[in-house]
């Protein structure tokens, strides 16, 4: 702009420099050309002069252009000019100073471009003059060297355009600036139309010297609006003294500013530039907001509608400038309330406005908000947030004359916002999120007769609102009858509630309990006659509990339970779909109904990824530990069925998983029935670890004690993780084939178990019994006899056959025919399983080939006598070899170690077994001690009873007395060779020992 201005004042002097020396000299044509050129070379632009132009020297010398235009592509300016007329002083010939009696353009039309980023074109010397953005400095200097009676513009058009917003057009300009001299008064008044509002102004400064020697100069603006730009904003009128700084800025102090009918004192900085900038601080003893909130924008004098949108109020006139305000009064008035120190600040940078009040303080608590908004915007919008701590609800219901039966703090913290400056599109478009709570409050239920029940306290309860046009949601935590009750509720707006028909479309909600023992969510619509459509969610930990409460009884078996999904309720019934239901921490989802009838009739599809019939019953089955105490008995958990008296129901099931416990069989496709009390659940043909399974299972629930009837076929599964996750048994593995038929009845898992009876035959093939190879204790007899047995899960003995039919009766199965076929093994033998204890008591007697190194016939053992024993705890059982017998006939063990192919031609065994030795023979070795246990009843010695010499409990006693998951010390098996705690003297079999490793 400074340019521009430059460029203006050189036209005139240049032009009244050639109407002086060239008027009657040379031809009008060649003028206009030479003029434009040396204007143009002179000021950078491109300027023509297109029409006629006139020359006169008397009485000033003076030249009028028609049709003029300039060019100036690196500011982004063009410009066409009715008529530039200017005038000097005759003076001005022999005077260094220039006088110009005028410049007046007439008609103007001046167009800005913006250009974007990066587009702009440097000015020559690093564009430090041009881009200063304050033109005083050049003009005060120009007035140095002459004086300006007058510069006007009449009819002016300016035209602002950028490629990021609309054209901005400022019309009907009337401008007059008047510097006569630089110690003299400058003065600038003017009037436009922008955005269809008029503006006057009017800028005086009592001396440019005083400026421009950095001292104080009284300065005056005032400003005009019609219609006004905000309510109450139709004038403003400041005055006080300007000093120029050292940096350029401008400093003003101790002025006055009237805006609205308020009064300020004013301090404030500009800070001119390619952007200006002004640091404002006002102070005032009262502020009257009233006029700036109730003030309609007035009309013009033309009577044009302040409706219409290029009528409409904004803030577009600070688009201009940055600016930092802050405002303190001592008192606010806004309408009918009155407040205390007032603090305000608002800083406006690049056409975004922010406002914050730090604090008001009114009678009931205190207040504080900010607001923001884009001033360069036709339709403004507004933006901000109001807040308080704490205002006391009584307090407040006085100021607005009336009582509420509420007592307690009103806390607020809100975000608003609104387009517009005038109430009505206030009105309109207001909007409102944020939170206003209740803190400390009691409310009085009206109507309620007993004291206990009338009368609702809440800590702490929020109202949040999402936005006026969307439900209001209260939360928080109510304290009714001494018990605590969160609740959560969304309702939509009064006015809505009440021009429905609530007995047919119901009141949409969305409600949130949380009671002690129980959770309700709905979201859909509630009707008077009892009906509800919508989103259901339901869960309490203990169903029985929960319904006590309300002086009901349920199934104790079903303790959690939780429902969530879409129901339509009725009097009498309820349907759903889409929903997911859990019952003691079985999750299934599909759809059904339910029918309030005695019993409850359900039909349901429901989908599930692992269903465990178990916990479905109540029944809790935990996982072996690893490590049980010694003498620990197996869990024993309730067992009721008596929730299926209380219901009629055909469930389809579809099951990833289907099981009992830890054993699961899956995919499956059933249906579940319970009818009369009894659930019956048949399972077709389904995968199961790697096999197959098809079984029944039926449980009734019509006795005291609960009763279950499970038949089952296996083929091909897999024995080892079938066994671990059954009975925690993982020494067996193989390929199974099984058939179970098996009733039971009792009141808690362990009685049931000990109720079993019924049948089961097993097989297993291609397996192993882990942890113990027969082959290898045959090989290595002599180092058993002198150092013991170890059990190790690493060693295993291999089967092709292992098969067994059981005999089930109080929960023990027995079996008399096991057999095994393996490469090198045959085993026969028998035993039992209690099922209710869970332990192992069987004896198998192991057959070998004739050679251990091959294949071959079996030949007899007997001489040797080396069983195996399995023992001890379904987790964690004993298996070793029974040496017992092979140390009563020695001479037919060294027989048959001889025909095994063992070295016993290196060993002083035969000393030993005929007395030739320095200790005498076996039998002398093995002392009274053999001798006395064979003349006993008891036909057989463990090998504890050999090594220590005394007496040991016998291994065939029932599995019951084996203490449940005792674990071997050591995890050393009772064997030959096992050292003894004490110092008494070494015992005849381990000086036996010692004589063979000698």
């Amino acid at each position: 702009m400074r340019r521009f201005i430059l460029c203006l004042l050189g036209v005139a002097a240049l032009a009244v420099t050639a109407m002086v020396i060239l008027p009657s000299l040379i031809s009008s044509d060649w003028m206009r050309a030479e003029l434009g050129r040396q204007l143009s070379s002179a000021t950078g632009s491109s300027i023509a002069f297109n029409g006629p132009v006139k020359l006169s020297a008397f009485p000033y010398l003076a030249v009028v252009a028609e049709n003029v235009t300039l060019s100036a592509e690196a500011e982004g300016i063009t410009a066409e000019f009715a008529e530039v007329a200017g005038s000097v002083a005759l003076s001005s010939l022999w005077s260094d100073r220039l006088r110009i009696k005028q410049i007046a353009l007439d008609r103007p039309v001046i167009v800005l471009e913006e250009k974007a980023l990066g587009e702009a074109t440097p000015a020559p010397g690093g564009g430090d003059a041009t881009g200063s953005g304050d033109p005083l400095p050049a003009l005060v200097a120009f007035l140095e060297r002459s004086a300006i009676e007058s510069v006007s513009i009449a009819s002016g058009t300016f035209v602002r355009r950028s490629a990021g917003n609309p054209e901005e057009v400022v019309s009907d300009v009337e401008l007059t600036l008047t510097a006569p001299d630089i110690d003299d008064a400058f003065s600038l008044s003017a009037s436009a139309r922008m955005g269809g509002r008029n503006y006057e102004t009017s800028f005086t400064i009592s001396t440019l010297r005083s400026l421009l020697e950095r001292q104080p100069a009284d300065v005056t603006l005032a400003v005009e609006a019609d219609p006004a730009s905000a309510p109450g904003m139709s004038s403003l009128e400041a005055s006080g003294q300007v000093t120029l700084n050292a940096n350029g800025s401008y400093q003003i102090k101790g002025g006055e500013v009237e805006a609205g009918e308020q009064a300020f004192g004013l301090n404030a900085l500009f800070v001119p530039g390619e952007r200006a900038r002004f640091l404002v601080d006002l102070e005032a003893d009262r502020l009257d907001l009233t006029p700036f909130l109730d003030a309609a924008p007035q009309t013009s004098q033309s009577g044009a509608p302040a409706a219409d949108t290029a009528g409409r109020a904004n803030l577009q006139f600070l688009a201009g400038f940055d600016a930092d305000m802050s405002i303190n009064a001592a008192a606010l008035t806004i309408g009918e309330i009155s407040a205390t120190d007032v603090s305000f600040a608002a800083a406006l940078k690049d056409g975004e406005l922010v406002a914050e009040l730090g604090h008001l303080g009114i009678d009931a608590g205190s207040v504080a908000a900010n607001v923001a908004t884009d001033v360069r915007a036709d339709d403004p919008v507004f933006r901000g947030r109001l807040a308080s701590k704490g205002l006391d609800i009584a307090k407040l219901s006085a100021l607005a004359d009336q009582t509420v039966p509420l007592s307690g703090a009103l806390t607020i913290d809100a975000g608003f916002a609104f387009r517009g400056l005038d109430a009505q599109a206030i009105r309109k478009t207001a909007d409102l999120t944020g939170t206003i709570g209740l803190r400390d409050a009691a409310y009085t239920l009206p109507g309620i007769a007993d004291e206990a029940m009338r009368e609702v306290k809440a800590k702490k309860i929020t109202a949040r609102i999402e936005s006026l046009a969307k439900p209001v949601r209260v939360a928080g935590r109510l304290e009714w009858r001494s018990k605590p009750v969160d609740v959560d509720l969304q309702i939509p707006a009064a006015d809505t509630i009440l021009a429905g028909n609530l007995a047919a479309e119901g009141i949409p909600l969305r409600l949130q309990v949380k009671m002690p023992d129980a959770n309700l969510s709905l979201d859909g619509k509630a009707a008077l006659p009892g009906t509800y459509a919508g989103k259901l969610g339901f869960s309490t930990a203990d169903l029985s509990a929960f319904l006590a409460g309300f002086g009901q009884s349920s199934a104790e078996s079903v303790g959690p339970l939780a429902f969530n999904g879409h129901v339509d309720a009725g009097p009498t019934s309820v349907s759903f779909k889409k929903a997911t239901i859990s019952v003691n921490g079985v999750e299934g989802a599909g759809s059904g109904s339910v029918e309030f009838t005695t019993p409850l009739k359900i039909t349901t599809a429901l989908n599930f990824d692992e269903l465990d019939l178990a916990r479905l019953a109540g029944v809790q089955s935990p996982a072996p530990p690893a490590k049980a105490a010694k003498g620990a008995e197996p869990a024993d958990a309730p067992l009721d069925l008596s929730s299926l008296r209380s219901v009629d129901a055909t469930v389809q099931l579809n099951a990833k998983k289907l099981g009992y416990g830890k054993v699961f069989a899956g995919p499956v496709a059933t249906s579940l029935v319970v009818s009369d009390g009894v659930a019956s659940l048949t399972l077709p043909e389904s995968p199961f670890y790697g096999g197959h399974i098809v079984a029944s299972l039926k449980a009734d629930g019509t006795q005291p004690e609960p009763s279950i009837a499970l038949q089952a076929s296996i083929s091909g599964a897999s024995a080892a993780p079938l066994l671990t996750d059954m009975a925690g048994f993982r020494y067996l593995e193989g390929a199974l084939k099984a058939r179970f038929d098996v009733t039971g009845a009792g009141g808690t898992t362990g009685a049931l178990a000990k109720s079993l009876q019924g049948t089961a035959d097993v097989a297993f093939s291609d397996g192993a019994i882990r942890g113990i190879d027969i082959a290898d204790v045959y090989n290595n007899l002599v180092r058993l006899m002198s150092s013991g047995f170890k059990q190790d899960d690493g060693t295993a003995t291999t089967f092709t056959e292992l098969a067994a039919s059981f005999a089930i009766e109080g929960g023990v199965a027995r079996t008399e025919d096991i057999k095994l076929v393996g490469p090198l093994v045959r085993m026969s033998g028998n035993g039992a399983a209690d099922l209710a204890e869970r332990t192992l008591n069987f004896r198998l007697e192991p057959r070998l080939v004739a050679s251990l190194q091959g294949q071959g016939a079996e030949i007899s053992t007997d001489g040797i006598g080396v069983p195996v024993v399995v023992e001890g705890s379904f987790a964690a059982p004993r298996i070793y070899p029974d040496l017992s017998d092979l140390l009563k006939n020695p001479d037919a063990a060294l027989a048959k170690l001889k025909d095994f192919g063992l070295p016993i031609d290196k060993l002083p065994i035969g000393d030993l077994v005929n007395g030739g030795g320095a200790g005498g023979s076996v039998k002398d070795l093995l002392g009274g001690a053999l001798n006395k246990a064979l003349e006993q009843e008891e036909q057989q010695l463990s090998i504890e009873e050999i090594i220590g010499g005394g007496t040991a409990p016998r291994p065939d006693k029932a599995a019951g007395e084996i203490p449940v998951n005792e674990e071997p010390a050591t995890a050393e098996q009772p064997g030959v060779g096992t050292d003894m705690p004490g110092d008494e003297a070494d015992g005849s079999m381990e000086s036996l020992f010692k004589k063979l490793l000698r």
